[in-house]
């Protein structure tokens, strides 16, 4: 069955002075290039857009960083490339308190991304991993005692795939919790990396396809059977799991249990990076001895606080700018 969580707005954000645990994120760092435009172009058209803006992205910098701006000790490993964007992407990081000291710096290009939002602050995105893609196992591997010393570990697939599940099977092995952020979504799984990982995060449409199952022709994913969703979700291999719903919230899974969280409802300018404004604050939670719900409560929080801004990490608030906003 069920449970409709609910905790009062005080209550949630008053978990914001518990955050302080030690995170490791291994993974992307990209320049994000964004513009923004009325409505996102169709196939073969050509549409007017704003001024360019430059801004700075990749899934595992901003988890790191949404995570570091609420309190939380992170340290991110990935490369930067030799161009300008290099120095761009870890000045920003290190401003929002993340440790960038065992980032490599590789020849080429750093990673990038084509983003085009519109004005109802839906967008399109297209991923050139550059430096991302010499994130190698044997990197990890030397990374090893840096890495571990951390209580959770942050991935996503931004990174070759070997060197995920290398890092997931090292992070277990030293006893850290593996949050796993199945983006850009890839299936199947490695059998590995399901072994490795303690919890998974996806949103429905990631789900679906994941588990093989059908979405709901009306798109009322509340209504879904989530019981069984859940059996099908164990029966893949993951005990836990938390599904992301866009604007109707997030499903929380886990000791047999359903609990939805509810979405927290703002006018949004972009949700470019809110999903990793979440998942940030899951890993932020986690290491802080916060519970699966609960973590997911605040991430409600701080990812809508993240809609109301521009871009991914650049739209990223501090404990008190979000408490501040919601309270």
């Amino acid at each position: 069955m069920m449970d409709d969580t609910r905790r009062s707005a005080e209550e949630v954000l008053a978990d914001l002075d518990r955050i302080g645990g030690s995170i490791a994120v291994i993974g992307s760092m990209n320049a994000d290039y964004t513009v923004t435009t009325h409505r996102l172009p169709g196939p073969g058209e050509t549409v007017n857009g704003g001024p360019l803006q430059i801004l700075p992205g990749g899934k595992s910098a901003n988890q790191a960083s949404a995570a570091a701006r609420i309190g939380a000790k992170v340290q991110l490993f990935g490369a930067v490339g030799s161009d300008a964007n290099a120095d761009f992407l870890l000045d920003k990081l290190a401003d929002a308190g993340v440790d960038v000291s065992q980032v490599l710096t590789v020849p080429g290009p750093s990673g990038t991304t084509v983003i085009t939002v519109d004005d109802e602050g839906e967008n399109t995105i297209v991923y050139s991993p550059g430096s991302n893609g010499k994130v190698d196992v044997d990197y990890a591997m030397k990374s090893r005692q840096a890495l571990t010393s951390a209580s959770v570990l942050g991935l996503c697939l931004e990174s070759p795939i070997e060197t995920v599940t290398a890092t997931a099977r090292m992070a277990r092995q030293a006893g850290m919790t593996v949050l796993l952020n199945d983006s850009p979504f890839r299936s199947p799984l490695p059998a590995e990396l399901i072994e490795y990982s303690d919890i998974i995060l996806l949103n429905e449409h990631e789900m679906a396809q994941l588990l093989g199952i059908a979405e709901p022709e009306d798109g009322d994913w509340i209504g879904t059977d989530w019981d069984s969703i859940y059996g099908t979700m164990r029966g893949y291999g993951f005990n836990k799991a938390i599904v992301t719903l866009g604007g109707e919230g997030s499903m929380v899974m886990e000791d047999g249990e359903v609990h939805r969280i509810h979405a927290v409802k703002v006018d949004a300018l972009d949700t470019t990076g809110c999903g990793d404004a979440f998942m940030g604050t899951i890993l932020a939670g986690l290491s802080s001895g916060l519970t699966l719900v609960d973590s997911a409560q605040l991430a409600s929080y701080v990812s809508a606080y993240a809609a109301t801004g521009y871009g991914a990490q650049a739209s990223y608030g501090s404990s008190a700018q979000i408490r501040e906003r919601f309270a």
